[in-house]
């Protein structure tokens, strides 16, 4: 197969807090061998319902693991941290999807259809037209860059029309809300906090409006043992299900979880598509998955952040998924 390489440095850190759901503590490579479960995360409902509901339901326990976690700010940090061997686990989103493509990890499982990308404009500016010449910030190699980079192109633009500043989540809040830039390619819930001091801003363009699916994922490292991969699979799909079956509690323990209020856990919710362990088990087997990465795939190699597109079974482990589904 041909080498991929990776175009983009990721160069952001994490964010500094942890939150243990634990008692005890874990370092270096040794967790990949023992019980413990170093697990990476996004603040959103996307990247923490389903380990609040592990955590509430006692899933780690009875899967003979011992779980900690840890916020990051977006997906290339933590698969930065899977490489070094800070953590076991971790989420991304879409825009992320070229790392496992590239080798950096692998992903484990698909946890839903986000649709919260956007590209934002300052009040007045209403189309990518408008952007043109103007500062644009982005985190890149996350969702924001990959809506910023599909809305460009369907605009017949490039990255050379636009003054593109490579920011962090929260200096785009700031930078934004401020005016120091023009537009954004971000995503919810982030939005909503901008809106409250930018009220007027516009949403120029979205992923909803592609008509393509946008899975995030649960990665691991590749280094971590397959038994413990089908171990944390089969928590990820129990604690799915139990999603699917009590949305409103799963609404409430993860507005605990991330320290907001359960109407701000609700609207983050309303821009993702669950699915079912057994629909996800389905759409692996029949390879409906592997198309949705495909599709992924072959955006990346345009965007030049992946040399080649490459077969998605080199990095989605679907036959533990479904393997761990079916016992």
């Amino acid at each position: 197969m041909p080498r991929r390489t990776i175009r983009h440095a990721v160069t952001a850190l994490p964010v500094a807090f942890m939150l243990s759901l634990s008692l005890s503590a874990c370092s270096g490579s040794a967790s990949e061998n023992d019980g413990t479960v170093r697990f990476g995360y996004i603040g959103d409902y996307n990247g923490a319902s389903l380990l609040a509901i592990a955590d509430k339901q006692g899933l780690w326990k009875k899967a003979g693991l011992t779980a900690q976690v840890k916020t990051f700010n977006n997906g290339p940090v933590q698969i930065q941290a899977l490489s070094a061997g800070d953590l076991d686990y971790g989420y991304i989103g879409p825009g992320a999807m070229w790392l496992p493509a590239s080798g950096k990890s692998k992903v484990i499982a698909i946890d839903t259809l986000t649709y919260a990308d956007r590209v934002i404009g300052q009040p007045g500016i209403t189309s990518m037209k408008d952007l043109k010449g103007k500062r644009v910030g982005v985190p890149e190699g996350t969702s924001g860059d990959m809506v910023l980079n599909i809305a460009l192109a369907d605009a017949g633009m490039t990255t050379k029309d636009i003054e593109k500043v490579n920011m962090d989540p929260s200096t785009i809040v700031s930078a934004f809300s401020s005016g120091k830039i023009d537009g954004a390619g971000f995503f919810y819930p982030a939005i909503d906090t901008i809106k409250k001091k930018v009220p007027g801003l516009k949403e120029i363009a979205s992923t909803k409006d592609t008509g393509d699916s946008f899975p995030t994922a649960f990665v691991a490292g590749n280094k971590v043992p397959e038994e413990k991969n089908s171990k944390v699979i089969k928590v990820l799909q129990q604690a799915n299900d139990w999603r699917a079956e009590h949305p409103d509690e799963t609404i409430a323990l993860t507005a605990k979880m991330l320290e907001v209020t359960e109407a701000q856990a609700r609207a983050d919710a309303s821009h993702v598509e669950t699915l079912s362990t057994k629909e996800l088990a389905d759409k692996t087997r029949s390879g409906e998955v592997n198309e949705w990465l495909k599709k992924l795939g072959d955006f990346f190699v345009r965007n030049k952040q992946l040399d080649d597109n490459p077969d998605p079974a080199d990095y989605y482990t679907g036959d533990l998924y479904s393997q761990a589904y079916s016992k």
